[in-house]
């Protein structure tokens, strides 16, 4: 099974937002936006006809985004005219928001996946719009479906697949998913599938599965269910929220954060303002 790429025109919205402020490091750019702006510009996506432009893709950049992407890592070029998606990348990290504001004399705010999912989910609300989540195990996707229904009650039933890793490494596999997510409607897509995987999924295969809107919001979801805990605010507003989740996750985070974060925060110093 093959998908042909929609062929997409930039609209005068789309050439307004590349104009957006941004900074870059080592191949990985981030764009200047504050929640009530990037809200509003998802809903004029989601309520766009299908062929008028590309779907829009966000991705959360941290010290374990730059660990994966960029400069001698792997490429994610963002030419939504061959892809089918265009990629918002927006400040995760406390570091990465730091930097930027330093780079820009900007404040730059965090916009983190866990944030950003309850008001997408409220904006899918008011548009009578279907969510899918993509990744997960069964038993999280259980622990999600009642705090949805109460939560949004004027939510469409929400989509769910949770994929074993072969599946969705191979061609094959994902194309079969894609194929479902389209059929079962899908407007809204969260991808919980783990940094680099989430985002090189969406970049080959979001545009297939016919969604408007696509995030790589990792684990955003389980925040959402209530299966893992964020940090306090204090704690946020400091920048120590990875030392929250290292306490929590020791064995899965020791590495991320003691040993790949260290150089992937090097390179994100020498970021500069591109626009």
């Amino acid at each position: 099974m093959s998908f042909a790429r929609r062929p997409h025109e930039r609209s005068r919205r789309l050439a307004v937002r590349r104009r957006r402020p941004a900074v870059k490091a080592a191949g990985v750019q981030v764009e200047h936006w504050e929640a009530d702006p990037l809200l509003n510009h998802l809903r004029e996506t989601v309520t766009q006809a299908p062929e008028a432009e590309p779907a829009v893709a966000i991705g959360s950049i941290n010290l374990d985004h730059l660990h994966h992407f960029g400069e001698g890592r792997i490429e994610l070029e963002n030419q939504p005219e061959e892809s089918g998606v265009d990629w918002i990348m927006l400040a995760d990290g406390a570091p990465i928001a730091g930097r930027a504001s330093r780079a820009t004399n900007l404040e730059w705010p965090r916009l983190t996946g866990a944030d950003l999912l309850p008001d997408i989910l409220a904006l899918a609300e008011e548009q009578k719009l279907i969510v899918g989540f993509l990744g997960g195990t069964p038993e999280s996707h259980e622990n999600l479906r009642p705090v949805l229904a109460e939560r949004y009650p004027g939510l469409p039933p929400a989509k769910f697949w949770a994929p074993e890793r072969d599946q969705v490494d191979s061609v094959e596999g994902s194309e079969q998913l894609a194929e479902e997510i389209r059929l079962a409607g899908v407007d809204v897509l969260n991808v919980a599938l783990g940094k680099p995987r989430q985002e090189i999924w969406i970049h080959h295969y979001g545009d297939a599965t016919g969604a408007r809107l696509l995030l790589a919001f990792g684990a955003s979801a389980d925040f959402l269910a209530g299966k893992v805990s964020r940090a306090p605010e204090w704690v946020q507003e400091r920048g120590l929220e990875w030392a929250y989740r290292l306490a929590q996750e020791p064995t899965r985070l020791a590495r991320r954060y003691l040993v790949q974060a260290p150089p992937a925060w090097l390179k994100w110093r020498r970021a500069r303002r591109v626009r």
